[in-house]
């Protein structure tokens, strides 16, 4: 039987798109061009992250539809490397070329009260929620969830911006008027013991995988420290594995997704969050894993088989913001003469305290070699 052109995988040779240019993006061309693809970027930008490795940066903003349409007519799929791109824009890109994952993953996981409300009503554990549209739905939710509770905005949050927690009802007013007037969502606060992630990914054929439980520690709302093997026990881990992988077949994701988690003391998992693309919590896989997240995303968007999640040893990732360069360069031979330790600079032009300039991802025989390594390339600094 013959192949339809939509199904038929895409061979090295082929040009993937990219919309979207960071860090991510940028890891994911690499990635991409190793296995002998092509890449095309779309982005408002110029000398990004990922143009600065790809073979064409398209620049445009994402609502320019005639030049999105040239745009995907360039390339044999579409991808995208992180969430907050217009739907309708998707939308005008799945008209002409192939898009994974598809435009209803990210209408679902661009809002928090959308997602939310899609994991409940198919059994997913979430913390309590209610919609938030003025004071006056605030007031009936906070008396619905109590105090303390977490005030999100409902679109566009990410490490940490749009959302305040609150334990009074002072607080939660100002919190609500801060976002000035945009949908908001209410959740009760969940006291966890452990914030974990897992990076999972599906194939256009149904094949699903993962690569563990990882575990995230965060400073002032960003990510600073990725584990992996998380410190949980094997219950734990084969609980949040399996959920992690029914969501993604339950969205009927192609390509990557993370999905955040809290562990409560109880033992109990709630599900935080879903990013629909490769996620910072797994750079630690480019080299403690047979497969990174990028290639994944990779094999998944052109139909190949997916590569193997086997861990090759204990990995810890540590963040590089640009608090580090805001006093000198950073001191890189001193970083690099720590046995194990890989680095990872993202090319950004400009660097300002709280972006995400790069990371150093340490292996070693024992999670706590690994964790000692790269804490110790980050001082040197």
């Amino acid at each position: 039987m013959t192949q339809s052109p939509s199904s038929r995988p895409l061979l090295p040779g082929s040009t993937i798109g990219v919309l979207g240019s960071g860090q991510l993006g940028r890891m994911f061309a690499i990635a991409a061009r190793q296995m002998g693809y092509r890449v095309h970027t779309f982005s408002p930008d110029t000398d990004t992250p990922a143009g600065q490795v790809s073979d064409k940066e398209w620049k445009a903003s994402y609502d320019n539809h005639k030049l999105l349409t040239q745009f995907s007519k360039s390339v044999d799929v579409v991808t995208f490397e992180f969430e907050n791109i217009p739907v309708s824009s998707v939308q005008v890109v799945a008209q002409h070329t192939r898009v994974h994952p598809k435009a209803q993953v990210l209408y679902i996981s661009q809002n928090r009260w959308r997602e939310k409300n899609y994991l409940a009503s198919h059994g997913f554990p979430v913390a309590p929620f209610q919609k938030v549209g003025s004071l006056g739905e605030l007031t009936n939710a906070i008396k619905k969830i109590g105090f303390p509770c977490v005030l999100k905005t409902a679109g566009f949050g990410y490490d940490g911006k749009g959302q305040r927690k609150v334990g009074t009802w002072a607080e939660a007013e100002t919190a609500f008027k801060s976002f000035n007037g945009a949908e908001a969502i209410l959740e009760g606060f969940v006291s966890f013991e452990k914030e974990l992630s897992i990076i999972a990914v599906r194939g256009s054929d149904g094949a699903v995988d993962d690569f563990g439980v990882m575990e995230n520690i965060h400073r002032q709302h960003i990510l600073d420290m990725t584990l992996s093997p998380a410190r949980v026990s094997p219950s734990v881990e084969k609980r949040a594995c399996r959920m992690a992988q029914k969501i993604l077949k339950s969205l009927d994701v192609v390509g990557v997704m993370c999905v955040e988690m809290f562990l409560e003391k109880s033992g109990k998992l709630i599900v935080n969050e879903l990013a629909p693309r490769p996620h910072n919590s797994g750079h630690l896989t480019i080299n403690a894993f047979q497969t990174s997240q990028f290639e994944q995303q990779l094999r998944a968007v052109c139909g190949l088989p997916l590569g193997s999640t086997e861990r090759l040893a204990p990995a810890v990732m540590v963040n590089l913001l640009g608090n580090e360069w805001l006093k000198r360069e950073p001191h890189w031979e001193r970083a690099l003469r720590v046995p194990g330790v890989h680095l990872h600079l993202y090319g950004k032009d400009q660097a300002r305290a709280g972006r995400k300039m790069g990371h150093i991802t340490a292996t070693g025989h024992s999670l706590q070699m690994a964790q000692r390594a790269a804490l110790a390339a980050r001082r040197a600094l």
